[in-house]
């Protein structure tokens, strides 16, 4: 059902990096560091719903089989803080910007502090529960029909993953783990009292970052230095990309009203806010009613040169053109309502 970019070559002179769409969010934060650096990337897309993250030769790349991976030269690095560290300490010349201040700073340790306490959300478990449990989201723009979708994914994958496990003898042990691991994150993410628990967790994080950014709004700038004050400071650092994917998914998943909707934290709204017209960002992550239309369609046309003559891949394809053409028109129609809404509102009352 999602299409994820799995893993990329950076041609500064970093060579390959990976990413996703759904469900993994940590993808976007490697490419928002990428494109605030300024480094060229060569990505490559792996495709969930074809299940070409549980290949073999994915298996290979990373054993653990997940999103990101990122290659440059003999060096393969498959977790996304690791890689976003990597990118850290290795492009330093002074044309590249740095996302982390000098370490023994005051901002250097809270940059640490903020990037830790949000990457320690569960970001995956907050898209698995929204999908499996709509009712504890407000105007969550993942359709209906993933529901039934997902559950019934979950099953062949488990079968998908025994089968691979017998035919690759090098790899059953990784095939073993990753079926382990799947079966125990989505009997917790399918578990409505663990739900609510971590979204109750995830309000006193944004508590603690609302705060933080109330500290900022009441600090004088410095004199000349035209800058904008993030999270951390008058920088942008990597506390603020993992905030501004958080924030992002978050909306994207219908916890945007409840977490600083009708003036509940007005800082992190503005921040939010002003985080979508940020160049890097637009570029990046795009509009958020454009993250599940860029799952879609790439799935789409994949299943289409994978299985063009067969009469399933035509099928599959047309099916997912379709509802990805459906999933435009409500997003179209939703911003054309707001809009009359807003104007009625000035014009008539």
């Amino acid at each position: 059902m999602f299409t994820h970019t799995a893993w990329g070559r950076i041609n500064r002179p970093v060579r390959r990096c990976a990413q996703c769409h759904l469900p993994v969010c940590s993808h976007y934060q490697v490419r928002l560091v990428i494109a605030e650096k300024s480094l060229k990337c060569e990505e490559h897309d792996v495709s969930l719903p074809l299940s070409e993250h549980n290949e073999p030769w994915f298996m290979r790349l990373n054993p653990s089989g997940e999103v990101p991976v990122l290659v440059r030269g003999e060096n393969i690095i498959c977790e996304a803080t690791q890689i976003i560290d990597y990118l850290e300490q290795t492009f330093t010349d002074e044309k590249t910007p740095r996302l982390v201040p000098n370490e023994g700073s005051v901002y250097h340790i809270r940059v640490q502090h903020y990037r830790e306490l949000l990457d320690s959300l569960p970001m995956d478990a907050y898209t698995h529960g929204c999908i499996l449990h709509p009712e504890l989201t407000v105007d969550s723009m993942i359709p209906a029909y993933a529901t039934s979708r997902i559950r019934s994914q979950i099953g062949s994958t488990e079968s998908e993953l025994k089968k691979l496990a017998q035919e690759n003898p090098d790899l059953e042990d990784a095939y073993i783990a990753k079926q382990k691991r799947l079966k125990t994150k989505l009997m917790e993410h399918d578990n409505i009292k663990y739900l609510k628990k971590i979204l109750d967790e995830l309000e006193k994080v944004l508590d603690q970052v609302e705060t933080e950014l109330q500290r900022r709004s009441e600090e004088t700038p410095e004199e000349g230095s035209g800058s904008e004050s993030w999270l951390c400071g008058q920088f942008f650092s990597l506390a603020d990309v993992s905030l501004a994917v958080t924030l992002h998914r978050l909306k994207f998943l219908g916890f945007a009203r409840r977490n600083w909707g009708n003036g509940k934290r007005p800082n992190l709204e503005a921040y939010y806010e002003r985080i979508l017209q940020r160049k890097t960002f637009s570029q990046v992550l795009g509009n958020v009613n454009n993250i599940l239309i860029s799952a879609v369609l790439p799935t789409a046309f994949r299943v289409a040169k994978k299985r063009a003559p067969s009469i399933l891949g035509t099928s599959v394809m047309m099916g997912l053109l379709a509802g990805a053409g459906y999933i435009f028109f409500l997003c179209v129609r939703k911003r054309l309502f707001n809009a009359f809404s807003s104007f009625r509102s000035k014009h008539f009352f």
